[in-house]
């Protein structure tokens, strides 16, 4: 089975650095966009950043100039450099990639980590 599974979350002092990593597992044949997003409880679940296959990133404004995206094409994988962090950034990080994989043999579909738990306090 193709799963995403990420790491690298966990607590942080205001000002401080956390990098998110995101493999994706199992038989993978492509990956199109990947992204992570983020969401706190009793909240829609949001965008931070994208990058397409091409490297081409999307991030979301309000961390932008903090957090940056990148991704290995060779060896699925993508991380999240968090610098800069701040206590609302305080939330569950997830890994999502459009991607295809052995597990669904019509082509590319969404997939999603299980999410890891990034806390910025002090």
């Amino acid at each position: 089975q193709v799963h995403l599974v990420e790491s690298g979350g966990g607590l942080v002092h205001p000002g401080g650095s956390l990098r998110l990593s995101c493999a994706a597992t199992g038989n993978v044949y492509g990956i199109n966009d990947m992204g992570w997003y983020r969401q706190v409880p009793g909240k829609q679940r949001e965008l931070v950043a994208t990058i397409t296959v091409g490297g081409i990133t999307n991030t979301a404004a309000s961390v932008k100039g903090r957090f940056t995206i990148s991704r290995d094409n060779d060896n699925y994988t993508a991380t999240l450099q968090m610098n800069s962090l701040k206590p609302e950034d305080t939330a569950v990080y997830y890994c999502n990639a459009d991607l295809f994989g052995s597990d669904y043999p019509f082509g590319y579909r969404e997939y999603w980590g299980q999410g890891v738990l990034v806390t910025v306090s002090s």
